[in-house]
């Protein structure tokens, strides 16, 4: 099986793990990540709008947002890195790409810690995402200019034994589930 078909596998069953999860949330998942981010308040950070059944970040965004600037990924155009916009709690939002709200008035800034949605994970910070490569051209532009720490947030079920990676597909630093942090 060639290496695209193997993602492809790896990516169907990340999503069914994850809807699996999703469908059993009783909410408060991101605790473990707002404890986290309370060990790097005032830094620069970005999370996500989720979308479909994503792991929901938006709790912890707002407690981050009461001590420095938090952003959210702006989509820019196929095969181009992310940009960051800066996010407020209840702040104006428009609709971005692939259904994810973006705010009303791009402000962009340039985070030090990204928040990165996945499909699926392994422990060794191997990160399979939805295949347009979005962040893997922007964690490698970002941590060109500066260091850059990537978390993964996602469901506990959403961890595999291994995953078909290429060699620009840019690691995790940490990996932050409801259940606890695996740090790399």
């Amino acid at each position: 099986m060639d290496l695209m078909a193997r993602k492809d596998a790896a990516r169907k069953a990340g999503f069914a793990r994850r809807k699996a999860a999703f469908d059993l949330d009783p909410g408060g998942a991101s605790g473990v990540l707002s404890s986290v981010l309370a060990g790097f308040r005032g830094v620069p950070v970005s999370g996500y709008m989720p979308i479909r059944s994503e792991i929901d970040p938006l709790p912890a965004m707002a407690e981050a947002a009461a001590y420095g600037t938090v952003s959210v990924p702006v989509i820019m155009g196929a095969g181009q890195p992310l940009r960051f916009s800066r996010w407020m709690p209840g702040g104006p939002l428009r609709d971005g790409p692939f259904g994810a709200k973006v705010p009303e008035v791009d402000d962009f800034v340039i985070p030090d810690i990204v928040i990165v949605p996945l499909v699926a994970f392994t422990r060794a910070g191997g990160r399979l995402g939805y295949g347009g490569g979005f962040y893997d051209r922007t964690l490698e532009q970002l941590r060109a200019a500066r260091p850059t720490y990537a978390i993964g947030f996602a469901y506990a079920a959403q961890e595999a034994a291994d995953l078909p990676l290429e060699p620009t597909d840019q690691p995790l630093d940490m990996i932050v589930t409801e259940a606890g942090v695996i740090e790399m």
